[in-house]
């Protein structure tokens, strides 16, 4: 038997930054998928050793894809880990990986702007204007690394929950898990 693909943490380090564009080619017909696919490039190069694989793989990935950009990484992190099954011989086909993608990115997409932009970002914001009110170049210096330190660090531990948590994820979408994520 030929040994088993893993991701390293290198590889899901890399997959983290480059979740952070995946609104870098956002278009009307297929919304984010540019981006999803441009984020899951190094696990492909990863887990898939042939030409025809890696170009399936790819093909599988610029399907539709729309959610929030935050809450994309849990489904980044589980969908990782079905790739990861998949490339080790498990039977994981295209429709059980665009499932749980498509059943994944509705319920996530509408918790991402009451958190990050309607409570986060005003709460970071006044703060931020009220220490640059008074003439305090801290205020901006504050938002900006505040900010980026809680969307970075949220994008990465929700990326790893869901690598974790993986299939186990997919058992019941309309509860367990997913619904103590939601």
């Amino acid at each position: 038997m030929a040994q088993e693909v893993k991701l390293s943490k290198r590889d899901r380090i890399s997959i983290w930054w480059r979740s952070t564009f995946i609104q870098g080619s956002w278009n009307y017909e297929r919304m984010q998928n540019g981006g999803w696919a441009f984020s899951m490039i190094p696990a492909i190069k990863r887990l898939y050793q042939t030409k025809e694989d890696r170009a399936a793989a790819l093909q599988r990935h610029l399907e539709f894809f729309n959610t929030h950009p935050y809450v994309a990484s849990p489904i980044i992190g589980v969908t990782l880990a079905l790739e990861e099954e998949r490339a080790n011989g498990a039977p994981v086909d295209n429709k059980a990986i665009q499932g749980v993608k498509v059943g994944m990115m509705g319920p996530l997409a509408g918790i991402g702007d009451p958190i990050f932009w309607f409570t986060v970002r005003p709460i970071l914001g006044a703060l931020a204007a009220s220490l640059a009110m008074t003439g305090n170049i801290l205020g901006p210096i504050i938002f900006f690394l505040a900010w980026n330190a809680i969307r970075m660090g949220f994008l990465w531990y929700t990326q790893e929950l869901g690598y974790k948590a993986g299939e186990k994820i997919t058992d019941d979408l309309s509860g367990g898990l997913l619904q103590d994520i939601t």
